[in-house]
């Protein structure tokens, strides 16, 4: 795990040059926590790398980055983590390849110049890279299936700049931060999602999951898609019984732990209490782990709203006899990290629940530097409760939209200054999506537009950046490609009944206790973000009053007012504070300078 950087220019200028390096070095010190074992760069002609690096697999210096293979012409740097590296590097030494190091960054370089940019199929895991080819000058990017890395990148007068996060992008300087208005009307209706290639601003783009972007010596650049997720039964699996498909789960997601456990240091749990954390910790037992580090995040109660599940984490800790690591936070701490957790943010993202793994991920990186963590689940098995409404759909779109967005066009009228009210942007995705996905039944629509565009852009992109911003690298199972797939090949009445995962729930039987499986659906509760109190409501009103806002003029200043007179009614349909969400998007603005 790691931060990558580069910048290639079209204009005749060298990358080499003391602006181009500059760049570099601006960039990747920006990136210093998300590897900070680590640095290096290198420049050849138009093009310029940076690496950060947290030594995961081969430690040894040989697998520094950014790694060059003279002999095969080709310079990698790469954030993330190939599971099959051992095979791969197998099959490649038996076709006559030598390595001279012992991790998955070389054989990246192998598969490329074996198999060329389609290597990207033959890898599981999560990855993010750029490999420049010196005879031809070509540079290829390219994102894992799922986007579990991410890669943003600007395109300026002669010069092209990738990265790993957003801010890096604007420290090098010379970006548009004009915000994108149809953006914006993405953020406040998808709880903060931005579908790529857009971000929150107008001069940086990211880079679409399971895509490559091929970028030639004169600046052309061209993309592929080389997977794509269809949801909805097979006709060949029409034979199947509900045993059958709780067999393939136990199996995919058996061989998904196991795989995330390819390190040369030690790999831990983040257990929230949940049935999918508690899932991944029921499988690594049974796989024969023991001594394995679990950790567990509690706040304090408001009003009725508890504050942790720790009771549920205890019990799992206790059964499968883990190491486990209870973490208590107050308000004072939390209302402390604000600012941090906000900088740590490579786009606005406004879940209560990231200050929850930002200081998770803080008192984590203490003790291991990679966990493992059961995001996705809900999206590939059917676990929200917008579910049901769409399995009885007539108007995909407009049940989607009324479920699931935290406003209607009307609201965002009333919300949003009046030059930014351009379209219904986030309907007529919602709505293209719909139309042109090769999944058929609504539900199942549905389900293919949360694993491709809203689980990639919110709880995926807040585990990477929450975890990152402490150097800790951030597993997640259920997005093992193969479960995902098998996930979306299940009937979507085994998914969502019963309350949502409900085959789920049944292949963990035996597996985790029942009292974990049956309890009722929880989240990482954060309730001082849900109902704003005391000094949250302190913090929120001293962003929404500060020059920088009011300057700005993103939202009419009557909504504003009304937001702040009763926080704790004006909830969204998924039950998050529409004050926090306004204030996060204000405050991420001001902290980078925007």
């Amino acid at each position: 795990m790691c931060g990558i950087c580069g910048e290639l220019t079209f204009n005749g200028s060298a990358a080499g040059d003391s602006a181009a390096a500059n760049s570099i070095a601006t960039m990747a010190a920006q990136m210093q926590p998300r590897g900070p074992d680590a640095d290096g760069s290198f420049s050849h002609g138009r093009v310029a790398f940076g690496h950060r690096r947290l030594s995961i697999i081969d430690l040894a210096t040989a697998s520094q980055q950014p790694m060059i293979d003279p002999q095969l012409g080709l310079a990698i740097v790469f954030n993330g983590c190939i599971y099959n590296y051992r095979e791969l590097c197998g099959e490649l030494m038996a076709k006559g390849y030598r390595f001279f190091s012992q991790g998955d960054t070389e054989v990246i370089l192998k598969a490329y110049a074996e198999w060329g940019p389609r290597c990207v199929e033959r890898f599981k895991g999560m990855f993010a890279f750029a490999i420049w080819e010196r005879n031809s000058g070509r540079v290829v990017l390219a994102r894992d299936r799922l986007g579990i890395k991410p890669l943003y990148y600007a395109e300026l007068p002669g010069r092209f700049r990738f990265a790993s996060t957003l801010p890096a992008l604007l420290a090098a300087g010379d970006v548009d931060t004009t915000v994108d208005p149809a953006a914006l009307h993405h953020y406040m209706s998808w709880h903060a999602v931005v579908p790529a290639p857009m971000t929150i601003i107008k001069g940086v783009r990211k880079l679409a999951a399971a895509t490559i972007c091929i970028i030639e010596p004169d600046g052309r650049r061209r993309e592929e898609v080389y997977w794509q997720l269809e949801v909805g039964p097979r006709a060949a699996d029409r034979g199947l019984t509900e045993a059958d498909w709780r067999e393939a789960i136990r199996a995919a997601l058996g061989k998904a732990v196991e795989r995330r456990r390819t390190a040369d240091v030690p790999v831990g749990v983040l257990l929230s209490g949940g049935l999918d954390s508690s899932l991944l910790v029921a499988l690594l037992a049974a796989q024969g782990q023991s001594g394995l580090k679990t950790f567990s995040v509690g706040f304090e109660k408001v009003g009725d709203v508890e504050g942790n599940e720790f009771r549920y984490s205890d019990l799992i800790a206790q059964q499968f006899a883990t190491d486990h690591h209870r973490i208590s936070i107050d308000s004072s701490l939390a209302i402390q990290a604000l600012p941090g957790m906000v900088a740590a943010m490579s786009e606005p993202m406004m879940s209560h629940d990231a200050v929850g793994f930002y200081l998770l991920s803080r008192e984590v990186a203490k003790y291991v530097k990679v966990a493992q963590s059961g995001q996705g689940a809900d999206e590939i098995f059917g676990g929200y409760h917008w579910y049901p409404a769409l399995m009885r759909s007539n108007d995909a779109t407009e049940d989607y939209a009324r479920v699931y967005f935290d406003r209607d066009h009307a609201e965002m009228a009333q919300a949003l200054a009046p030059a930014l009210m351009n379209g219904d942007y986030s309907r007529e995705f919602v709505d293209t999506f719909f139309r042109t996905c090769g999944s058929a039944r609504p539900i199942d629509k549905t389900l293919q537009l949360d694993a491709q565009i809203m689980m990639v852009d919110d709880p995926v992109k807040r585990v990477d950046n929450m975890a990152m911003a402490s150097g800790l690298e951030a597993r997640v199972p259920f997005l093992d490609h193969e479960v995902v797939e098998l996930a979306a090949q299940i009937p979507a009445g085994l998914k969502v009944r019963d309350g949502g995962k409900s085959i789920l729930k049944d292949a963990s039987r035996g597996l985790v206790p029942d009292a974990v499986i049956d309890r009722p659906k929880g989240y990482f509760p954060v309730p001082a973000l849900k109902y704003i109190r005391g000094a949250f409501y302190d913090f929120v009103r001293g962003v929404l009053d500060a020059p920088q806002a009011r300057q700005r003029g993103l939202f009419n200043h009557a909504y504003i007012e009304r937001l702040l007179a009763n926080p704790e009614s004006e909830l969204t349909p998924k039950g998050h504070s529409k004050l926090w969400q306004v204030a996060l998007l204000e405050c991420w603005l001001q902290t980078q300078g925007i």
